[in-house]
């Protein structure tokens, strides 16, 4: 049985012993897009630029803060030091930029075209967010705007109001298109309707955009079964083991998502095709335009 003295053997006024169990910072490089929370504040998002010294990240509402670079920051869960790529790396990176998120190859800089009449609409703000990232440039290129409904129950009244024409196409992206689905109706009454000429309505068999991104990106198998009449996001959060208490707990999920999304490869084909369809759609009256 160790003496009352051993207790003392360890000196806890000697340097470092308050890191002690700590976890240390893992140096990281920063790239765009990269999704990082701070520590100190809590607050998370995905890098804009950096310089002198700063990193600016906006969240997925589109607020901006910026940051010190160095220690303090959370990359899935890991303390992380950013630090600016050296220059010789921006360069190479420059250079090996040839194309586009979505695998269009980047032709000469043009100035954004003036936005299009046509649009295409989709169901949330993780739709919009997800299509941007890998369809923004290309959406800019040919003018083409994105919105998102929050839902498309009121669809057919969103399609009259918009009442498209020649020219004026709307494309509509919808969430778990499938035979006998709620959303099918819905499709099959805007097509039936005396606009259904001039808009397409497609889409993808998911619950929620979330599924299509690939699940080996983020290191599994598939996709988690939420029973139906649960709801599907704190579902899927509570079976990869992510927090889920509440809706900034699901909004920190989604940028871990979309933070492992780099191309069109991270994505289930199928959705791919489908706005792919859909961007041609809209852009079809307009072809050959400067």
């Amino acid at each position: 049985m160790p003496s009352p003295s051993d207790r003392y053997r360890t000196d806890v006024l000697r340097p470092g012993w308050q890191q002690q169990g700590r976890k240390t910072s893992v140096d990281h490089v920063l790239s765009k897009d990269l999704v990082v929370e701070d520590a100190g504040s809590g607050f998370c998002g995905a890098v804009v630029h950096w310089e002198n010294g700063l990193v600016v990240l906006e969240d997925r509402r589109g607020t901006r803060r910026s940051f010190p670079l160095g220690a303090g920051f959370l990359l899935e869960g890991q303390p992380v030091a950013l630090r600016a790529p050296s220059r010789s790396t921006q360069a190479r990176a420059t250079r090996s930029a040839t194309h586009t998120a979505s695998g269009s190859r980047v032709g000469t800089r043009q100035v954004t075209r003036v936005a299009l009449p046509s649009r295409i609409y989709v169901e949330g703000r993780h739709d919009a967010e997800l299509v941007e990232k890998i369809w923004g440039d290309d959406l800019r290129h040919v003018g083409v705007v994105v919105e998102y409904l929050g839902g498309i129950d009121d669809l057919p009244a969103l399609v009259a109001e918009f009442a498209p024409a020649r020219g004026r196409r709307l494309g509509v992206l919808v969430d778990h298109l499938v035979p006998g689905s709620k959303e099918s109706r819905i499709a099959e009454q805007v097509a039936a309707s005396r606009f259904g000429g001039y808009v397409m309505v497609t889409g993808h068999r998911f619950i929620d955009i979330w599924q299509a991104v690939r699940p080996e990106r983020l290191d599994v198998a598939a996709w988690p079964d939420v029973p139906r009449g649960e709801d599907w996001k704190k579902g899927t959060c509570a079976r990869m083991g992510w927090p889920h208490r509440d809706q900034a707990d699901i909004a920190r999920a989604w940028q871990h998502v979309l933070g492992r999304v780099r191309s069109w490869d991270d994505l289930d084909p199928r959705l791919n095709t489908e706005v792919e369809k859909l961007i041609d759609f809209v852009t079809q009256d307009h072809l050959g335009e400067d």
